[in-house]
């Protein structure tokens, strides 16, 4: 409509004036207007299904406070009853010059790790913003164990929504200040026992190595989730397999991440192996 009125006056044509030998404007079709009043009204938003009632019991904090009490004293009783040995022996001595280390594992097979650290340092573990990360975090807590909030996004736009940034500089900094930092390697519900960038991309920005680990027990419940759950049992035989160290240089392009994230699936995969056949007692 505008551009029409200008190029009307630029031929000295008298636009809508009575009487005047120039064109009227085409009048709007019927009901457009209307239209694109109600185009600009605010539909009512859906309704939001109210959560299950064990959903909203899963997040009242007294409800957390006591499952994260039984899960640490469960998880003592584990470790007070079944004695742990490392694979190799001695990783203290054998990989002290390294430390301060990125401490890495799949996701299910975490649960004893606090149990099992190899350096006597201090150390921080990257948990989850959701709800069920926060009775992770309590556990963790009361484990002794200091936490970073966060985790890494399926999605790199919902990297800020999920922490993972936050999450990220807080390790980088953690690993500055010379404590150890752990975090699982695989991406939540995405796929079990796939290395994903996040601990790759620490590991080249902070300088520090990655160390896998595995922990394994001879008596177990394995779960048929999306990780492959572990449940350790008391009164068992506990192996902490240590893989290769994974270092990652600062001037890595793309292919060479990608280099290094199958090289720590690979030891991450070996020494879960490993774990598994000496806690069975399997040979070969």
């Amino acid at each position: 409509m505008v551009d029409s009125v200008g190029m009307a006056e630029g031929k000295g044509r008298s636009v809508g004036k009575k009487g005047g030998g120039g064109k009227r404007p085409a009048s709007a079709p019927a009901g457009k207007g209307a239209r694109a009043r109600s185009a600009t009204l605010k539909l009512p938003a859906k309704a939001r299904r109210k959560p299950r009632l064990s959903t909203r019991l899963l997040r009242n904090p007294a409800v957390q406070n006591g499952i994260a009490s039984l899960a640490a004293n469960y998880l003592r009783l584990v470790n007070a009853t079944s004695p742990l040995a490392f694979d190799p022996p001695d990783p203290f001595a054998r990989y002290i010059h390294l430390a301060p280390v990125i401490f890495t594992m799949w996701h299910g097979q975490h649960f004893m790790l606090p149990f099992a650290r190899i350096f006597d340092f201090d150390a921080r573990v990257l948990i989850s913003r959701h709800h069920d990360g926060e009775i992770n975090a309590l556990v963790a807590h009361k484990l002794g164990i200091r936490t970073i909030r966060g985790s890494t996004a399926r999605d790199p736009s919902r990297m800020l929504e999920k922490g993972g940034m936050v999450g990220f500089l807080e390790m980088k900094v953690a690993l500055e200040e010379g404590a150890c930092v752990s975090m699982t390697a695989d991406i939540s519900n995405l796929a079990a026992r796939r290395a994903g960038m996040g601990v790759i991309s620490l590991a080249k920005v902070s300088g520090r190595p990655i160390f896998p680990l595995a922990y394994a027990t001879s008596r177990r419940i394995d779960v048929s989730s999306w990780d492959r759950a572990t449940i350790n049992l008391p009164f068992s035989r506990a192996v902490c397999a240590v893989g290769a160290p994974v270092e990652v240089p600062a001037d890595a392009d793309a292919a060479g991440l990608e280099q290094k994230r199958r090289e720590l699936e690979d030891s991450l995969n070996e020494a879960t192996d490993r774990a598994y056949r000496i806690v069975d007692r399997r040979h070969g």
